[in-house]
């Protein structure tokens, strides 16, 4: 599946790419569960190496009620990308409303012991109307 990265942010070198799609066969609407997925690519386009250590995810759905996230690594992985690497990933957001965002940053470290934050770009998680 081509997908089309429809997000992005810049910092220190770093671009944060994000594609995102609903999922409806994932999700329950009569039960009030909407599910999307998102691709993150992480490119490393500055002249050092850096780790990603950590993440953080500030997740807001559809009555504006703030979920807030925070954890090492992403899907289980601390990738070290040297210049001009890049790294993919694919995970899952669950809400309880069919509309809502995602925005957030990671916690890199650098060869030199130095630590810095790259945003994740701010995204939209919006279910497709259904018919009534």
């Amino acid at each position: 599946m081509k997908e089309l990265f429809q997000h992005a942010a810049i910092t220190d070198g770093i671009t944060v790419r994000v594609a995102v799609n609903f999922l409806p066969e994932q999700s329950r609407i009569e039960a009030g569960n909407w599910f999307w997925v998102y691709h993150i690519r992480i490119e490393n386009g500055s002249d050092q190496t850096v780790q990603l250590l950590r993440r953080h995810w500030r997740i807001t759905d559809g009555n504006g009620a703030v979920d807030m996230i925070d954890g090492d690594g992403v899907v289980g992985e601390q990738p070290v990308l040297r210049p001009g690497q890049s790294h993919d990933y694919v995970s899952g957001c669950p809400l309880g409303t069919p509309t809502g965002s995602m925005q957030g940053q990671y916690t890199f470290r650098r060869g030199d012991g130095s630590q810095f934050l790259a945003a994740i770009p701010h995204f939209p998680l919006a279910a497709p109307a259904t018919a009534g």
